[in-house]
């Protein structure tokens, strides 16, 4: 095959032997691609938090303290495994990490509930080193207190004189039903790993592009002809379409995370998604100038763009700077359209707002990148 007769397809087939050929690519784009995901979904394979130890500070040693905690204790997400006479040594069992919460009844807490005007107090101290843990035993706590408060109201309701039946109906006045959408297990591991699998495909398909970029300026190969930007970037989609299939078709499915999107509108998606990157990649890699370059930028771009994209904390709290500069990050756009679709069941059409950004950041990606290579090909070609 002539590079002179078939540019593009010269290209497109010497970039595949120089990605297998070279054992830290073939890595990079296939086996960390696909262990990552195995090993992110090992370390979030149990989803909740259960039985948190929590010690227990009882000044009231009453009936209506002890039937709280009998309640509470059957909670699953918390265990009742510490009785402290007072707060120091529970506060102790803090600090040595034996326990992750405290909970306090004051002294007069069944005086205070006896009284019909009276307002009983129970604290409660939650172990913030981990989010987890504070929402195991605060989730838990308030689901007990609400209910310790609808018996307590219909007993004073009582005392008063009214009768039991029109007592619960004031307290049942507007019942609700609690219903977790899009991740019914209320699990981290159904949040985030989503999102990490699309981060994955990003971040692993710019590392291998820019370490063979970087190889390329230190073994003087011409690579800087817009033909062969064509067949490279053929190369690299042809690899990473098949990746992204069973990354964000087939791991959602096996490993149980939802996926009730219509497979087909993420196959479509996985397109201009994997050529934004790949042109986004290329256009970095004009300036990488060793292999070890590259391997700097995942490293610190992979948190940054996590974050930018307003997935593991809200858009709305990052700065304006830093979120109009997510918008050029393929990433960004990509992540919300594939949960979009995959954990919440849109349509294509739906999202199109983040499908027509990624046809956007594609088709200016590939114009910068053909800028780049020409200059870099006709004026910067000593440097």
């Amino acid at each position: 095959m002539s590079s002179d007769q078939f540019p593009i397809l010269y290209a497109f087939v010497n970039e595949l032997k120089r990605i297998f050929r070279d054992p830290g690519v073939t890595v990079i784009f296939v086996v960390a691609t696909l262990a990552y995901p195995l090993l992110y979904k090992a370390i979030y394979w149990n989803e909740q938090i259960t039985n948190v130890p929590v010690a227990v500070v009882d000044l009231s040693n009453s009936p209506e303290s002890r039937e709280f905690l009998h309640h509470w204790n059957a909670c699953p997400d918390i265990l009742l495994t510490h009785s402290c006479a007072s707060m120091a040594e529970a506060e102790q069992l803090l600090r040595d990490q034996k326990v992750h919460g405290i909970i306090y009844f004051p002294r007069d807490y069944a005086r205070q509930l006896a009284d019909p005007l009276g307002q009983a107090h129970i604290s409660l101290y939650c172990d913030m080193s981990s989010f987890l843990y504070m929402k195991a035993i605060y989730l838990s706590a308030n689901q007990v207190m609400l209910e310790s408060m609808r018996n307590i109201q219909i007993d004073r309701y009582e005392q008063m004189g009214m009768d039991k039946e029109f007592a619960w109906a004031l307290v049942q006045d507007a019942p609700y039903t609690e219903t977790a959408l899009f991740t019914p297990t209320g699990g981290y591991g159904s949040f985030l790993i989503p999102a990490v699998l699309v981060l994955i495909l990003h971040q692993t398909l710019f590392f291998g592009i820019c370490m063979l970029g970087g190889t390329a300026r230190e073994e003087n190969l011409d690579q800087y002809s817009i033909r062969s930007l064509f067949g490279r970037a053929c190369a690299y989609f042809v690899i990473y379409y098949g990746l992204s299939v069973i990354l964000l078709g087939l791991l959602p499915r096996l490993f149980d995370i939802p996926h009730i999107g219509s497979i087909g509108d993420i196959l479509l998606l996985i397109v201009p998604y994997l050529l934004a990157i790949i042109f986004f990649s290329m256009c970095v890699s004009v300036f990488i100038r060793n292999r070890e370059s590259g391997l700097v930028l995942l490293i610190s771009s992979s948190l940054i763009f996590l974050f930018m994209a307003g997935i593991s904390w809200p858009k709305e709290m990052i700065p304006d700077a830093w979120r109009y500069l997510s918008y050029f990050i393929p990433y960004t756009w990509g992540a919300h359209a594939f949960i979009h679709i995959n954990s919440m069941g849109a349509s294509l059409a739906t999202t199109g707002s983040e499908y027509i950004a990624l046809w956007g950041l594609s088709g200016g990606y590939l114009i910068l990148a053909s800028g780049l290579f020409y200059l870099k090909k006709h004026y910067f070609a000593k440097k």
